[in-house]
């Protein structure tokens, strides 16, 4: 079963459209699963944790969190800078210490995430690697 927070709709048909136009947000990038589109996702800074960088998806199963896995890399764009990677899902030990430090860094705000999955494998987590090609 895919666990899912949907946003409401004034961030889903309101605000992230606004957002992904400006460009001056950080966005991940990434290629639609289905319609081959690009997809501009309005998303928080990747955390930094021992020299890696990771995106953490608080709402569970996520359009994006299909997207990335379903994508041979994507692109993030930070402070008006594009960067390239390849998406790695990461599981057990490694995914824990990243969820874990994801919500010390974020705090009381996602709380309502976690008590909606309180299961951390329902919060996926992918590493940033570096694009080769």
């Amino acid at each position: 079963m895919t666990t899912y927070i949907r946003p409401g709709f004034a961030i889903a048909r309101l605000a992230n459209p606004i957002v992904s136009r400006l460009g001056a947000f950080p966005a991940l990038i990434v290629r639609g699963r289905r319609s081959g589109q690009l997809l501009t996702v309005p998303m928080g800074e990747p955390l930094d944790l021992g020299g890696r960088r990771y995106l953490v998806s608080g709402r569970g199963e996520t359009h994006w969190v299909r997207n990335l896995r379903a994508a041979s890399h994507a692109r993030f764009r930070l402070h008006n800078k594009t960067s390239t990677f390849r998406p790695t899902e990461v599981f057990g030990a490694e995914h824990d210490v990243v969820l874990d430090a994801y919500r010390r860094k974020l705090g009381h705000r996602i709380d309502p995430y976690f008590e909606a999955i309180p299961s951390k494998s329902g919060h996926p987590v992918f590493r940033m690697d570096p694009d080769a090609g």
